[in-house]
């Protein structure tokens, strides 16, 4: 799932090299922390939100499907 995330995020922005993705486990869920560059923030997010609206229905439906719940935080 890590590399599904950086996968996508590299494809949307334009310094790809800089796209980090970290992973912090607890008991019940996973959270995903992006890392991108501070002009690559809008892209990752979209217009209204909807990218990284996206990005986290995906997560979602494989989440489901592992019985586990994984969150998208974006951080610059």
């Amino acid at each position: 799932m890590k590399e599904l995330v950086a996968d996508i995020a590299k494809a949307l922005v334009d310094y790809p090299d800089k796209v980090r993705v970290n992973e912090v486990k607890g008991t019940q869920s996973t959270i995903f922390e992006l890392h991108v560059a501070k002009e690559d923030v809008g892209k990752v997010i979209g217009r209204g939100g909807k990218t990284a609206l996206a990005i986290r229905t995906i997560l979602m439906g494989v989440s489901a499907k592992m019985k586990t719940n994984f969150i998208l935080e974006i951080i610059e």
